[in-house]
């Protein structure tokens, strides 16, 4: 289940997101955190598995399109399928909108079979 975060959920939230190259360094993490609260078009999510939260998705949110900056799944969660179902819900939440996605998501993106079989090709 994808829930969008809230600020109780932060060391959860930094936590995940710490499994991303660039966000290993706690200034980092930090700064990157502070974007995901201060600007309303950049919006993060917590996906949530029984009890626990496995996977984080962060967003960048415009008109006519939405972009990919952050995918991260606890490691002992991963070849689950849970970064797939987190960006087949993203998509479920923002109709009509492009996905594009950054140097950093982009190999992921590009892992997304349902993606390709939907469109017939890649969109990043």
């Amino acid at each position: 289940m994808l829930l969008r975060y809230k600020k109780s959920f932060e060391k959860i939230a930094m936590g995940l997101l710490s499994f991303m190259p660039k966000e290993r360094e706690l200034k980092k993490l930090q700064q990157t955190m502070h974007i995901y609260d201060e600007n309303p078009d950049w919006q993060l999510y917590l996906w949530k598995k029984g009890e626990d939260f496995v996977g984080l998705l962060g967003v960048e949110v415009s008109e006519h399109y939405f972009t990919i900056h952050h995918i991260s799944v606890n490691p002992s969660h991963r070849g689950e399928g849970i970064g797939h179902a987190m960006i087949e819900k993203i998509r479920q939440i923002m109709p009509g909108k492009e996905m594009h996605s950054t140097d950093e998501t982009k190999a992921f993106l590009q892992k997304c079979p349902e993606l390709e079989k939907e469109t017939g090709k890649q969109q990043f």
